[in-house]
């Protein structure tokens, strides 16, 4: 294995957890598990691949656990993993952040709006 070194402890939980899909699948999952499809409909910008290879990176990283159901058509459910659950604090606070931004947005006359789950 390479030996990697980081400046600060940030730079670490940005490489887990940055860009822009993959705060967005952790924030759902931290509302209970979801199928890929449950996804899908809770981010419709994201495309399958990508959905796809967020989950399997994270996953990878033991962030979230896959569970396969022994069914047909196979049924694939993900969740935050126990490590995962950790992130949770971490991620309140970007949604709280975020919806606080929002809210001061539109009183400064922005056309924007927060469609929650």
């Amino acid at each position: 294995m390479t030996r990697k070194t980081y400046n600060i402890g940030v730079e670490m939980t940005m490489e887990v957890m940055g860009g822009k899909w993959k705060p967005v699948i952790l924030c759902h999952l931290r509302h209970g598990a979801k199928r890929p499809s449950d996804l899908k409909r809770l981010i419709p910008d994201i495309s399958q691949k990508m959905l796809t290879q967020e989950l399997r990176e994270l996953e990878k990283i033991h962030i979230i656990d896959r569970k396969v159901y022994n069914q047909v058509p196979p049924k694939v459910v993900y969740s935050l993993s126990d490590y995962g659950e950790t992130l949770g604090p971490v991620l309140d606070s970007l949604c709280t952040w975020g919806t606080n931004h929002i809210n001061n947005l539109q009183k400064a006359g922005y056309d924007i709006t927060l469609r929650e789950e």
